[in-house]
């Protein structure tokens, strides 16, 4: 694949989106998840898990009970606790799911030598894959400073992860501006999570994903292949 694929085509490859990530959950914590019947499970993880973001959004991840989102989502508390029990699974969850995005999309541009080339990739799927999972993602960003210290160390590690692959990237070119690849690939993640964290002001601009991620993509190769 070279490197400058659209939104339109990363979306036929990548591991999660909207229509596989409820039975990525189901089968992931089979062990936890005591409903059986699969339909029916999976249509309540959608129910739940968007509901937990709309309350997140409403009245913070902190403020939120579990009998909010009995109410929110229809289910008896009995009904809920057949999925999780505690609002802390519910954040281990979201932070699964984006942990397993950010681990698995890197691997699919293994093949790319170049280092630009790579890095365009890196840079184009990591703002896709936010696009198609934004509230995940922005649930990470924004609320993991209220979990459990483990989940926070969690949902820092996964940053991190990711601003390692770009420095790795960075580090390999032949010729790069001086200064450290670290903070360069930190530079590169505060675009990335602009899109989306701040998705409303590109939406009122009508900015699209492919124009987001061309103009990110344009800034680095401007930059780091001077």
């Amino acid at each position: 694949m070279q490197p400058d694929f659209t939104f339109a085509q990363f979306k036929t490859m990548t591991p999660l989106d909207a229509g596989n990530i409820w039975a990525y959950l189901l089968d992931h914590y089979a062990d936890r998840i005591t409903v059986k019947r699969r339909k029916p499970a999976l249509e309540n993880l959608e129910r739940i898990f968007n509901a937990t973001f709309k309350l997140a959004n409403d009245v913070g991840f902190r403020a939120m009970n579990l009998r909010d989102l009995c109410q929110e989502t229809g289910l008896s508390m009995g009904g809920l606790y057949g999925y999780i029990s505690t609002k802390d699974q519910l954040a281990e969850m979201i932070g699964g799911v984006v942990r397993h995005a950010t681990r698995e999309v890197p691997l699919l541009f293994d093949t790319i030598a170049d280092p630009l080339d790579r890095l365009e990739a890196l840079i184009r799927s990591s703002i896709y894959i936010s696009e198609i999972l934004q509230p995940w993602f922005y649930f990470v960003y924004m609320d993991s400073r209220v979990l459990a210290p483990e989940l926070r160390h969690a949902a820092k590690n996964s940053e991190l992860y990711v601003q390692s692959l770009f420095a790795d990237v960075i580090v390999r070119l032949p010729s790069r501006p001086p200064g450290s690849a670290d903070l360069l690939a930190s530079h590169l993640m505060a675009t990335f999570q602009d899109w989306y964290v701040k998705r409303w002001k590109y939406r009122a601009a009508d900015v699209t994903p492919d124009q987001f991620a061309g103009s990110a993509v344009r800034m680095m190769r401007g930059y780091l292949a001077a």
